[in-house]
């Protein structure tokens, strides 16, 4: 499940952060010029122009017939976030109030629908 932004460069898709005038790309294993952040995470900064494609994707679903974006999974529940918009909605389906019209929950992945993902 992917819900961030991905790079386009030499060929290859990275994990990738925007940052002014340049991209940071990361990788889980060490490669030329990657530079270890922490363990499974290397990062390494390229000009933006040199980047081929950046875009942000996100992983959208239906959980009991309504709209949500997939941040997360673990062991097989997803952690999705509503995107409905009707509180009495979300408070009838039981999710976590995040943040002002943020609403947030586990939901058991075989009951999720129409998982697909979006580049926005």
């Amino acid at each position: 499940m992917r819900d961030g932004y991905v790079a386009r460069w030499r060929g290859r898709e990275y994990q990738a952060s925007p940052d002014g005038d340049d991209v940071r790309l990361y990788r889980p294993e060490p490669g030329d010029g990657f530079e270890e952040v922490r363990p499974g995470r290397h990062v390494r900064v390229v000009p933006a122009t040199e980047v081929d494609d950046l875009a942000y994707v996100r992983t959208t679903c239906t959980w009991q017939g309504q709209p949500f974006i997939v941040l997360g999974e673990h062991d097989g529940w997803l952690r999705v976030e509503y995107t409905g918009g009707r509180w009495p909605v979300a408070q009838a389906m039981g999710l976590e109030v995040f943040d002002f019209g943020v609403y947030q929950g586990w939901a058991p992945a075989a009951e999720v629908a129409d998982l697909r993902e979006q580049r926005l």
